[in-house]
This record gives C-alpha cells, sequence and structure tokens, in this order.
C-alpha cells in the first residue's frame, strides 16, 4: 500500500488543511471518519470539519471512564456545532465478564490487564467504528511522543486496513493552542492543569514540568511504551 500513501501524499501537497479535508472527503465519499477523544488537537479538527460542513463522520469511544470535563466538552461541542459524533461503547457483557472475574481496577496489577482493559474498551469498539471505512482522520502531532516522530501524515494502517491521514502532524503545541484561541474554540481544563494527555480518568494524570508529553498516561508502567495500540505503528 505504499504506492497508495504516496499518491495520496501527492494529491494533498501543497493544500491547505482545510482544503486537504475537502479533497479527501471527496476522494473517500462515505467511507471518511474521523476519531475525537475531545482533546486540544481533536478540538481544532472538529472546529476544522464543522465550522466548514466538511462531510466526515465524527466518532468518539465511550470507554465509561472518562472524566467529567471530558463529557463537558463532548456535550458543549455538539451544542455549539449543532452536528453529530457518534459514541461507540464497548461490549457490555465483556465488561461485565473483565470487572466480575478482576475488579474494576484490574488494569493497576499488571501491563496485560492494561492492555486487556483497553483493548476491551478501545480497540474493539474502535475496529466497529472504522469497519467498512477507507481513512482515518487523526489528532496525532509528530513531536507528541517518540514513539510517533517516525510516523508520516499519511500512512496504511496495516491493523485497520486503511489509510490514516494525520492533518494536524506538524503543527506545535502552540499553534494549537494559538488556533484554538483565535477561534474560541471549547476545550477541556484539564489542559490547563497539566494534562496534555487526557484518556480514561483512572489512567491519565497530570504532568510534572520536564515531563515527557505522555508521562500521565499509564505513569505506573515503564514510560518508553506509552501507547494503547490504537495507533501503532504499522
Amino acid at each position: 500500500m505504499e504506492h497508495l500513501e504516496k499518491n495520496i501524499k501527492e494529491e494533498l501537497a501543497g493544500l491547505t488543511t482545510i482544503d486537504k479535508l475537502w479533497y479527501l472527503a471527496r476522494k473517500f465519499e462515505g467511507k471518511i471518519v474521523f476519531s475525537t477523544s475531545f482533546g486540544w488537537e481533536d478540538q481544532v479538527i472538529t472546529h476544522l470539519i464543522f465550522a466548514n460542513n466538511i462531510p466526515i463522520k465524527v466518532f468518539t469511544l465511550e470507554t465509561g471512564r472518562l472524566f467529567p470535563e471530558t463529557y463537558y466538552v463532548w456535550n458543549r461541542t455538539l451544542e455549539v456545532y449543532q452536528q453529530p459524533i457518534h459514541a461507540y461503547y464497548p461490549q457490555t457483557d465483556v465488561v461485565q465478564n473483565m470487572v466480575n472475574a478482576k475488579g474494576p481496577n484490574s488494569f493497576y496489577e499488571s501491563v496485560e490487564n492494561r492492555k486487556e482493559c483497553c483493548y476491551i474498551r478501545k480497540i474493539e469498539p474502535l475496529k466497529r467504528a472504522l469497519r467498512g471505512n477507507e481513512i482515518w482522520i487523526t489528532g496525532i502531532r509528530a513531536e507528541q511522543s517518540p514513539n510517533r516522530e517516525d510516523m508520516k501524515d499519511v500512512e496504511w494502517d496495516e491493523g485497520n486496513q486503511l489509510l490514516k491521514f494525520h492533518p494536524i502532524f506538524e503543527w506545535t503545541l502552540e499553534e494549537v493552542k494559538q488556533y484554538i484561541k483565535e477561534n474560541n474554540i471549547v476545550y477541556n481544563t484539564l489542559h490547563d492543569k497539566g494534562f496534555p494527555s487526557i484518556g480514561c480518568a483512572p489512567c491519565t494524570r497530570a504532568v510534572q514540568p520536564g515531563e515527557d508529553f505522555r508521562a500521565g498516561r499509564w505513569w505506573w508502567e515503564d514510560q518508553s511504551k506509552k501507547e494503547c495500540g490504537l495507533h501503532q505503528a504499522s
């Protein structure tokens, strides 16, 4: 699929971010989705899509363990743009079986348990959300973590068998924050309290000055591996 990646990259060359999204929405009509977790980056892309009425389906993964602040941003985003954000939930019986067998916080006990929880609450619902689509838009930026520096703005996702496009891949955090300010975009106030990356409440904490961007995610684990599996490099 390297040829497809190269073609799309060439077709997008020289276009503005909005024009890139419009181009892909037309090229992959009805087969293009954007996943949001309501963080800084995702709110920028949601604004780009909704404010310009670009026909890209927006969805989120409702893990059942999100912060109250995240639900607030979700609701305010619906109120502001009056456009749908589709929620994908984990399978109830599978969550019940895991919690009944291991308790509600088993993810603290081992990496295996944490990965199991991530799979049930995030990865399996994501696979359902992506099924039948040909391109997945994300809010990934290159500087977010060492694991992402080797990624490209257009890439083939072997696991999900579709293209991924990261429209603000080269943006700095300051550029993201400035765009949010200039466009009066609602954002998660946890960002102002030292949370650069916001996931499930039990698995996310604030980061201290000088710590890595993703140090607040799964902080009890090996600091060098901070991906849940949603965005593993192909």
